[in-house]
């Protein structure tokens, strides 16, 4: 007799063992993991900024419609809790114009380092054919 027998009768269940068998095992899909591949080049950098940057204005955008909603609910409620709220929205509208302008600086900056690398290339193994005298004179006409 089980421990279950007098619930079984109570219920008026009958109780059958059943014997499970073992579960197949799940394989896991193997998927072919591409490398990730990091370019460089100038035309990315053009692309990833505009992205960038069109990002920010729909933030912007949305945000000044928010927060022109916002406005309108202070001032048909006028209660102090909901002028927060448009100050916080307001701050945080300008915040984002400031990421707007930040990323034009360090866009420029981007820009700047890859001028400076062009110009300041360091040639060495400079080869003159000619005598000393001949180095001064030319030195001597660049002053």
């Amino acid at each position: 007799m089980s421990t279950f027998d007098s619930l079984n009768d109570t219920f008026d269940v009958s109780a059958e063992i059943v014997k499970v068998e073992e579960e197949p095992t799940v394989k896991p899909i193997k998927r072919n993991k591409k490398p990730l591949i990091i370019s460089d080049k100038g035309e990315d950098k053009e692309k990833d900024y505009q992205y960038a940057r069109a990002q920010i204005y729909d933030i912007v955008e949305k945000m000044q419609e928010s927060l022109n909603g916002a406005m309108e609910v202070a001032q048909q409620s006028d209660h102090p809790r909901a002028y927060e709220v448009v100050f916080q929205g307001a701050k945080h509208t300008a915040d984002a114009v400031e990421k707007l302008q930040d990323l034009h600086k360090k866009m420029a900056d981007v820009e700047n380092e890859q001028e400076k690398a062009q110009v300041n290339q360091t040639q060495n193994n400079i080869f003159m054919s000619g005598s000393t005298a001949d180095l001064l004179k030319m030195l001597k006409e660049n002053k």
